[in-house]
């Protein structure tokens, strides 16, 4: 057996590109122990590893992540519930809150945890053909791996009653429409289009980009005067930045700028 196939994360950088891909296509790469202590590894690496300017998730075969490896559930007190749960907040929180562009693409299934951990990232890319379901009342559960905090965030807190009172699937077009996909695409160009925006923000000042991150998380629980004083500090720093000068430099003399983003049909 190859060490691909002992591994439930396969990780691959390219031009400062890190694709994490969930690697259990025979479970609809479910969430098993082994595959969130190997999430929880990369992405405390990434995050002090200044090289990664973007990241990607994926799941292998046609599904992104049908959510918790329900056969693996033997919890037997809420203490060991508690852990279990603990043990992600970790890793989930450093993704969600990570200072560098995270970009999901989605195909097929996107359930459970696998939807709480596309809503960790910045921008959703699903194919036509993905589904988005929380069917955690279904097996008496609640929504974990952040879901509580980015949910109604993305959709508004009544869509997010919805989803997960109801457990009922959306189609890609629908999750759209709810905010929580920036753009469908068909399942053939998915990945395609997925590189295509993580290169775009790759380019994009890491300092600005990292800073205005960190304000837009902290904005819905913060009010007009913190958020104002963050503004002005953040700007501070980013007025210095080397990119900032070069950016200005190449409008001034009409050249091509360092930041663009990339069309539809690129």
């Amino acid at each position: 057996m190859s060490d691909d196939e002992q591994r439930t994360l396969l990780i691959e950088r390219e031009a400062g590109i890190e694709t994490l891909t969930f690697n259990r296509p025979e479970a609809r790469n479910a969430l098993n122990v082994q595959m969130r202590e190997e999430l929880h590894d990369a992405v405390q690496r990434i995050r002090a590893d200044r090289s990664v300017r973007a990241v990607v998730l994926r799941g292998a075969g046609e599904d992104f992540c049908s959510g918790g490896d329900v056969r693996g559930m033997n919890v037997t007190s809420a203490q060991a519930g508690r852990d279990r749960i603990d043990d992600l907040h970790g890793w989930v929180s450093t993704l969600i809150d990570l200072d560098r562009p995270v970009i999901a693409a989605v195909d097929g299934v996107c359930y459970g945890a696998g939807f709480s951990l596309a809503l960790a990232a910045d921008f959703v890319i699903a194919s036509a053909r993905a589904r988005f379901c929380m069917p955690f009342m279904k097996v008496g559960l609640v929504p974990d791996c952040g879901a509580f905090y980015t949910l109604p965030r993305v959709v508004g807190l009544a869509r997010a009653k919805d989803l997960v009172f109801t457990a009922r699937e959306v189609r890609a077009a629908q999750a759209k429409e709810m905010g929580a996909v920036l753009e469908v695409v068909e399942a053939g160009h998915l990945h395609v289009r997925a590189a295509q925006i993580a290169a775009s923000l790759a380019a994009a000042s890491p300092v600005a980009f990292g800073i205005a991150k960190r304000a837009l998380n902290q904005s819905l629980g913060s009010d007009l005067r913190v958020m104002l004083e963050i503004e002005s500090a953040a700007q501070g720093i980013a007025f210095t930045t080397g990119f900032h000068h070069e950016a200005v430099k190449r409008f001034r003399e009409k050249a091509d700028p360092l930041f663009t983003w990339p069309a539809a049909d690129a």
